[in-house]
């Protein structure tokens, strides 16, 4: 049976573009379009069947994607959240992740690009874009609870989780930045991760800090 996607964009001309590109594709159905989150909400309510997955854009007048994911997750917990976006930025990624976005992929990406990223997160509960480290989809499944955390790093997992700069993170920590550095590279080397992002959604995911 094939997954069901509803658009929410406020460029009607790229819902649209989406819409006929999923139209091609073997295992998936697009519902219907809205919008922005407002438009959204209105639907879905009347609506009938519930989505499997929105298709969610981040910048959105009247009702971002911030804050449409995080009213999804509170009402409909059961629907996949696949953010779109221009930007690549760290900030966006971690703020969506903390928001319950389930995926996240450039708006600039190919359509078999697409298309492999929804079939991979129906199937593993989550996709992240490449320029995410790839062991952090390994650590955000990672049922391993053999790894043991201090709780100086549980700390700064709860900080890196934040849009704070190390100084910043230092400074609540009553530390010296190289010594937060040493927490995250400790970090680094337990949960095989090389960015801070990968902390973040590792820590988001498995609710550590």
């Amino acid at each position: 049976m094939k997954k069901t996607i509803v658009i929410v964009d406020d460029h009607i001309l790229i819902a649209k573009a989406l819409s006929g590109i999923i139209a091609n594709f073997e295992d998936f159905d697009v519902l219907y379009e809205c919008e922005n989150g407002l438009d959204l909400q209105k639907k879905i309510v009347k609506s009938s069947p519930i989505p499997d997955i929105v298709l969610l854009d981040i910048s959105m007048p009247v009702m971002n994607g911030f804050e449409t994911a995080l009213w999804l997750k509170e009402h409909y917990p059961q629907i996949q959240i696949m953010a779109l976006s221009m930007q690549d930025d760290e900030k966006s990624l971690i703020k969506m992740v903390k928001n319950g976005a389930n995926g996240y992929l450039l708006k600039n990406t190919h359509p078999i690009d697409l298309e492999k990223g929804l079939l991979t997160m129906t199937k593993t509960g989550c996709f992240y874009p490449d320029w995410v480290a790839t062991k952090v989809i390994a650590s955000l499944n990672n049922e391993n609870k053999s790894i043991k955390f201090s709780d100086r790093e549980k700390e700064f997992l709860k900080y890196a989780k934040t849009e704070m700069t190390y100084k910043e993170i230092a400074e609540k920590m009553f530390c010296s930045p190289r010594t937060v550095e040493s927490y995250r590279d400790s970090l680094f080397e337990k949960l095989e991760i090389r960015t801070r992002v990968g902390l973040a959604v590792y820590a988001i995911k498995n609710d550590l800090g």
